[in-house]
């Protein structure tokens, strides 16, 4: 890990996860990350909008987030912490499942939720990495999961 990033920080904003991650629109599924504690936890905001593409099929005259969407989101905003705990030379590498243990889905999410996305490190060895994951809106839990992922070069 690397000793110079701080332990702690407030914030990454939409422009530092875009070059931390290589998600990009319409996959990019946080705005922004906070209460970041390197190697152990943060948070991915998501403010889901109607104008997100997949409401156009899932479903048009009921839109829900789709669950896995929320497990990706878990995943993008474990990429960010561990970008940020491994500093910037890995930066832009890719993060791969190689696990989803444990994902349940409590409440459907809307158009207008704002979603806040929590992981927690459960362990990592060398490039492999096993998170715990929520998804809350407000005080309520929406899904949860156990992931595990590789990050590699591309």
């Amino acid at each position: 890990m690397d000793t110079t990033r701080p332990d702690k920080i407030a914030e990454i904003d939409i422009q530092r996860i875009l070059e931390m991650i290589p998600h990009r629109y319409p996959f990019l599924l946080i705005d922004r990350v906070v209460d970041v504690i390197s190697g152990e936890s943060a948070i991915g905001i998501k403010n889901v909008s109607i104008n997100e593409i997949y409401f156009q099929g899932h479903f048009p005259q009921h839109p829900v987030m789709p669950g896995v969407l929320m497990i990706e989101a878990m995943a993008q905003t474990a990429a960010v912490l561990v970008v940020h705990t491994l500093g910037r030379e890995s930066e832009g590498k890719l993060v791969y499942f190689m696990s989803v243990d444990n994902a349940r889905f409590r409440n459907p999410v809307f158009p207008g939720d704002q979603l806040h996305v929590k992981v927690v490190r459960k362990q990592n060895r060398g490039s492999v990495w096993k998170f715990d994951g929520s998804a809350t809106v407000g005080d309520k839990l929406m899904a949860e999961a156990t992931f595990a992922a590789m990050i590699r070069d591309r």
